[in-house]
């Protein structure tokens, strides 16, 4: 039977993608998931409550704090943070078993918990990025409407810095200077992650096939 190479089984890969604010982190992944249907975006735990028009399950799965707390003792999270008085974590159970089946995960989260899903899953993280092509279009974008206190801004500005100091803890760093380029170029490292011989979990049996005298 002919088995073309594009239909080997391939285990699932995890890609985060971080910036700091104002680096068009949101805009890149909301097109990548337009544009890539093998990819879905990791689903967190919060205790925060539910904006409107969320959907439970859809943007997050709400739960109260008691809940939240249960979860983290029976280490059901792959990494979890509080983050402005609301706790944020990423369930383990429905990662690894997408994972197992070929589903890549798109992961909107911070260094720390980068750090996290790292130590935790090394082999099947992708570690992406994106900078600002400079300070002062950096912070030009965090100045946003005009209708914020110098104060407000400087803090922004101090915290995209701080953000900024852990590149050197990605695989990959994009700078993004124009929107369009440096999504073609998330895309190609997605692509190339997905090729990697380690993932390419149907090559085995395949090789031996063609192996056979």
């Amino acid at each position: 039977m002919t088995q073309h190479s594009d239909a080997l089984h391939r285990r699932g890969l995890m890609f985060i993608m971080s910036s700091p604010s104002g680096a068009g982190k949101t805009t890149i992944s909301r097109m990548l998931l337009e544009a890539d249907p093998a990819i879905r975006l990791s689903v967190s735990a919060t205790t925060r409550p539910m904006r409107p028009g969320e959907v439970d399950g859809k943007d997050y799965h709400f739960v109260d704090q008691p809940t939240f707390d249960r979860m983290v003792e029976e280490e059901a999270f792959l990494e979890w943070a509080h983050v402005f008085g609301h706790s944020y974590g990423t369930p383990k159970a429905q990662v690894k078993a997408g994972l197992r089946e070929g589903q890549d995960f798109l992961f909107d989260i911070d260094w720390q918990g980068t750090q996290q899903l790292y130590q935790k899953l090394e082999t099947d993280v992708v570690r992406v990025f994106l900078l600002p092509p400079s300070i002062d279009e950096l912070r030009r974008r965090l100045t946003g409407r005009g209708t914020d206190s110098a104060e407000v801004i400087a803090a922004r500005m101090e915290r995209a810095q701080a953000e900024i100091s852990h590149w050197d803890g990605y695989d990959y760093v994009v700078v993004n200077d124009d929107i369009d380029l440096c999504f073609g170029k998330v895309r190609e490292v997605l692509h190339a992650e997905r090729m990697k011989r380690a993932r390419q979990t149907g090559l085995i049996g395949f090789v031996r096939e063609l192996m056979r005298p």
